[in-house]
């Protein structure tokens, strides 16, 4: 890789998705000695997203609504408040890691974190995380929309549903082949 700025961004390791909540991701504790690795060894590059839920459903307009509804106990009123920190091994590492919170399976709906990324004149973000085929899904096709080159950490990326996620890992690879590139964590960090 180049010596252009890169950023690590890193979706959603957080504890309701690795714990026992009904977001339980088991594939997370797979995925999260690689996620670690890139994570210590790049701090100042690394960008961690939480998905922070309303405090009620009824705080939010439209068919989030409805999603918090069916996922009431997932809402803040319920949910204890530190499920939404990151997984400890993580947190540690902020700061220099920085977190970027979000309310919705984008961390590019607010505009925020590209204007940060822009103004570090980032071009390149390597992405890992949950889940591959909702967030980690939304975050690459927002980059790219965005004009990043964007690598995927396939080892990296975990879902809670197999199917989905593979495909998901085939529809960015085939579709979107000139402005995404899979590689695996250990490629990529000899790259950088």
């Amino acid at each position: 890789m180049n010596d252009s700025p890169w950023i690590h961004l890193c979706i959603d390791m957080q504890r309701m998705f690795a714990e026992d909540t009904p977001w339980h991701v088991p594939w997370m504790k797979e995925v999260s000695p690689q996620v670690q690795e890139i994570a210590r060894r790049h701090p100042q590059q690394t960008v961690f997203t939480r998905f922070v839920p309303p405090k009620r459903a009824e705080d939010m307009l439209g068919m989030w609504r409805s999603y918090y509804e069916k996922w009431d106990t997932m809402t803040l009123d319920r949910l204890e408040p530190d499920m939404v920190d990151l997984v400890p091994s993580l947190k540690a590492l902020v700061p220099p890691a920085r977190i970027f919170d979000k309310m919705t399976y984008s961390p590019w709906t607010t505009g925020e974190l590209h204007r940060v990324l822009a103004g570090e004149k980032v071009e390149t973000i390597a992405i890992s995380g949950g889940e591959t085929d909702v967030c980690v899904l939304a975050a690459a096709l927002g980059a790219i929309d965005l004009g990043y080159r964007v690598i995927l950490l396939k080892d990296a990326v975990c879902s809670g549903a197999d199917d989905t996620h593979d495909a998901s890992l085939e529809l960015l690879g085939d579709r979107f082949s000139v402005q995404l590139e899979i590689s695996s964590t250990e490629g990529f960090l000899s790259q950088v």
